[in-house]
Order: structure tokens, then sequence, then C-alpha cells
């Protein structure tokens, strides 16, 4: 007797590349079993693109193609806590793309119980982190669930994958390019041989978003970019809803070459990894918004902050963002922002984001009856000289404890 076990699609998460596009035709023989791909858009997917997912799917032997519009949840869940803690890892990389799997693995487990399918597969390999994000992610949501990973668990290598395709008769990605590119809404990754070791950057050609930007001169342009508590909505005066206006960032910033980083860092098996990557809207926004909580916010919520924000960057990075403690760092960094609002001037030139003023009606600068460098306010000189004193006697203790006068 046949069971639902064995008939029920199998729910894959496709991008197009090599790897999924593999995993099409060998899962349907394998397994005989239908494969439904899906795709979840978190970003970077315009409609010719979206047309040309659906019509490769279709060529590979999927029974049929989904795609998930999950930019306005991705935002909602995961982007705007990276803006509240100015999330970057390694002071440097804005978590671009690894962000948004633990997203596209709830949406993929949500959909998979909604039409029936007792299996979720993904085209990982065994090299990299989004075997961890994606999998960690779905046997969170449906700890029942099968997940499998061909490439991975059968350990194909990309020539074994393309000549099953080939001799099959089935499309084959554009081998092109040398690099292996990821797009979302937070920005790009680059990946290529001069990201495999520490020594060089990608030629100027490879970047996606702004390539040659240096030697196009773009003059100087100035903007203004508003935020209420700590969420983004306005940009030069008119008011945007965040996708809206994180996509209307790229396209203003990209070319200028903002956001540009190569970043190395310690991946979720413990190996180090290196990733180029632009992210113009994540360094905009970034930048922008931590300059407004220096103007709002005390120095102990920014020192209690920075330590939280931290932890949460690197639990996303792993993979661990449905675990409740995120919930609770999440509740702090909302609450951080209640007067993180206002209005952020910055500059634009080629390679450069200068801040040039932030205003708000919660600024802790103007709260103040005092001058910093030029006149005391609400204390006196004697008061300056006694705080003065009662600050330095530690040290006084402790030059009289090691025996000096």
């Amino acid at each position: 007797m046949t069971t639902q076990a064995d008939t029920s699609p199998i729910i894959l998460g496709f991008s197009g590349g090599l790897d999924t596009s593999f995993c099409v035709p060998w899962m349907k023989e394998h397994y005989g079993r239908p494969v439904v791909t899906v795709t979840i858009d978190t970003g970077g997917i315009d409609a010719a693109a979206a047309r040309n997912l659906e019509a490769r799917a279709r060529a590979l032997g999927a029974q049929e193609h989904l795609l998930v519009e999950a930019r306005q949840v991705f935002f909602d869940r995961v982007l705007k806590y990276l803006i509240f803690g100015n999330v970057r890892r390694g002071h440097l990389y804005p978590l671009c793309v690894g962000a948004e799997r633990g997203i596209q693995a709830t949406l993929l487990a949500e959909l998979a119980r909604e039409r029936g399918s007792s299996t979720v597969a993904h085209g990982c390999t065994a090299a990299g982190n989004d075997q961890v994000r994606f999998e960690v992610a779905l046997r969170t949501i449906s700890p029942g669930l099968e997940v499998l990973a061909p490439v991975r668990d059968q350990a194909f290598i990309r020539s074994e994958q393309l000549k099953y395709l080939e001799e099959h008769g089935l499309p084959v990605p554009a081998r092109g390019s040398a690099y292996s590119i990821n797009r979302g809404l937070w920005g790009v990754t680059i990946g290529g041989r001069e990201t495999l070791d520490s020594k060089g950057s990608i030629p100027e050609d490879a970047w996606v978003l702004s390539p040659n930007a240096f030697a196009k001169n773009l003059p100087a342009s100035r903007h203004a970019l508003a935020f209420t508590q700590g969420v983004p909505t306005a940009l030069d005066g008119k008011a945007m809803g965040p996708v809206e206006l994180i996509e209307a960032l790229e396209a203003l910033a990209g070319p200028y070459g903002i956001g540009r980083g190569i970043h190395v860092g310690d991946t979720v098996l413990g190996t180090k990894g290196r990733v180029a990557f632009e992210a113009p809207a994540a360094e905009v926004l970034l930048v922008a918004h931590r300059e407004l909580e220096k103007l709002v916010l005390s120095g102990l919520q920014q020192r209690i902050k920075d330590q939280v924000a931290s932890q949460y960057g690197d639990f996303i990075h792993e993979g661990k963002q449905l675990d409740p403690v995120c919930r609770d760092i999440e509740a702090l960094l909302a609450s951080s922002q209640q007067r993180v609002s206002g209005e952020v001037r910055f500059v634009l030139r080629p390679g450069s984001l200068f801040i040039e003023g932030v205003d708000s009606p919660h600024s802790l600068m103007a709260a103040t009856r005092g001058v910093y460098g030029e006149q005391a306010g609400e204390w006196t000189p004697a008061d300056a000289l006694g705080y003065s004193r009662i600050l330095s006697l530690p040290g006084i203790l402790q030059t009289r404890a090691a025996g000096a006068r």
C-alpha cells in the first residue's frame, strides 16, 4: 500500500543555480516523487528574473514552481532588528545574504505543511554556512520533517552535476561567470577564486552593483534620511515603506561604490571564510541610524545595546534566529528605539559616505543648558572641580598603595 510519504511532493528551495537545478531531475529520478520548486523572494528578483526562474524549473521537470513574496516579512522579522542593533559581523559585514536563510527555511517548512508534504530539500553543499542555517530552521519549525540535501549528502561535485544535466538533455545554468553571486534585499555577496585565500580583491568588473564606480567620477549628491522609532520612513522628504526605501537607497548609493567590502571571518563550521560584498543600502542605513542613536540614546543604553546586538548578529549568522533568546534580544532592541526618530543628512561621493548632520526632537545634546567646551550649564565651576577630584581618587589610592608619594 502506498503511503502519503511516498507520493507527496518534495518541496525544493530553488535559486536556479547549478546545485538546485541538478536537484530537480535527480530527485525525481531517485525518489520517484514530484518536485515542487519554490523561490522565496527576499529581494533581488525582478519580473524578468522571476519569469526565467519559472521557465527553468519547468524545463528541469518541476511539477509546479512557486514564487513567494517575502521582502516585507524579511524586513519585519530580521532586517528591522539588524538596523536597530547596527549589526555587522567582524565590525564590517552587514550580514547581506545569510540573514535571509532562516526566513526562507521557515516559509519553506510552512509551505510543506500546507501542501501536505513530508519532505523539504535544499541544494547546499557540505562546505558552507547555508546548510546549517537551513536545517536548524527547518527542524525547529517542523521537527518531523524529512530534509534532503542531495548535493551535500551524495557528495556531488560541479562537473558531475553538469554531466548529469547534459546527458539528460536538460538546461544547464550559464557557466560564463567565474563568480558565485547571491543577491537579496540587504545586499550582494560575491565569491570567486580571489576569495579562496586572503591575499587580494576581486577584479573591478566582478562587482555587481558598482563596476568601475571610481572611474565614473560621479558628482557629490546630498540627501536626507528620516527614521521613526528606528525604522527608516522617508528618503529626501518622500515617505516610503521600508522595502521600497531600501531598494531606492541601493539604486542611489550603489553606483558610488558605497558599501563595498571583502569580509574574512569564522564560518559556522569553525573554519575561516572570505567573501566580497556590496551593501549600499545597508551601509547608508546602519551608519545614519548609528549617528542618530548617538544623539538620542544615553551612553549606558548604547553600551548595553551594542553587547546584545553583537550576540544577535552571531545567532543570525549561525542559523539560530528561531531560538527564544532572539525574541528576548529583539524586545530589548525595539524598546531602545522609542526615541530614535529624526533626520540624518548625508553626502555621497565615489567611495565615500559622509554624515553632515543629525536632528531629532529627542536630542540629548539640545537638552542640556551647557555648551561642550564653552560653558557650564546645570553645574558650576566648583562642581566641575569637585567632580574631577572625586574621579581621581582611585588613581591616587593606587599610587599610594604602590609605595609612591
